[in-house]
């Protein structure tokens, strides 16, 4: 039903699966997959706003990385959504990131929650509590979703996750404060580098 010549697109949150089922469209078509890097943790309809993407980065991924007709059709109707800057990748490296950035902040947040000390924390949490824990407030059947379809790229940044979880808790069951010190400097550090980028 799209009319040929058209420009078609997505906003889901992978995009290998998305890539592979766009396979069906008709050659008159279009598709660059989308990701607008944006979005709050309340779903649905009710929650929309005009401006959700006013000065949000969005990630598109051609089915063919060099079509540079298409890259430069994609990059002229996006301004009037308002997006910061576009960043072009492929599907793959689309989903690996986004187990990184998106996906396992879901899944930390999401158990940092169920401690029985959540129900108890008014009057000893600030904004650290309210960064980490924003995001346990989602979808669980949309998450599911995408976490199943990503689950290789999500389960080696949850083993990698872990692994250094279990560096900390070493250090503190051994009452090792130099080993302690040295991870939140190595942590601290790690940070340091990626704000001054």
């Amino acid at each position: 039903h799209f009319k040929p010549g058209a420009m078609v697109t997505d906003v889901c949150g992978i995009k290998g699966a998305i890539l592979e089922g766009a396979k069906v469209l008709p050659s008159s078509v279009s598709f660059v997959g989308g990701h607008p890097m944006a979005g709050t943790q309340y779903s649905g309809y009710a929650n929309s706003k005009a401006d959700m993407f006013e000065g949000a980065p969005m990630v598109v991924v051609p089915r063919e990385r060099d079509d540079i007709l298409l890259l430069d059709r994609v990059k002229k109707l996006l301004p009037p959504a308002g997006f910061s800057h576009v960043t072009v990748t492929t599907a793959e490296h689309h989903d690996e990131m986004i187990a990184y950035t998106s996906q396992m902040c879901h899944v930390i947040s999401n158990a940092y929650v169920k401690s029985p000390r959540a129900q108890m924390h008014k009057g000893y949490s600030a904004g650290s509590y309210m960064d980490l824990t924003r995001v346990a407030w989602l979808n669980e059947h949309m998450w599911t979703d995408l976490f199943l379809e990503n689950r290789d790229f999500l389960l080696r940044e949850l083993d990698e996750m872990i692994g250094h979880l279990q560096e900390y808790k070493t250090a503190l069951e051994q009452g090792n404060g130099d080993r302690l010190c040295t991870l939140l400097a190595e942590g601290r550090i790690c940070k340091e580098k990626v704000d001054a980028e």
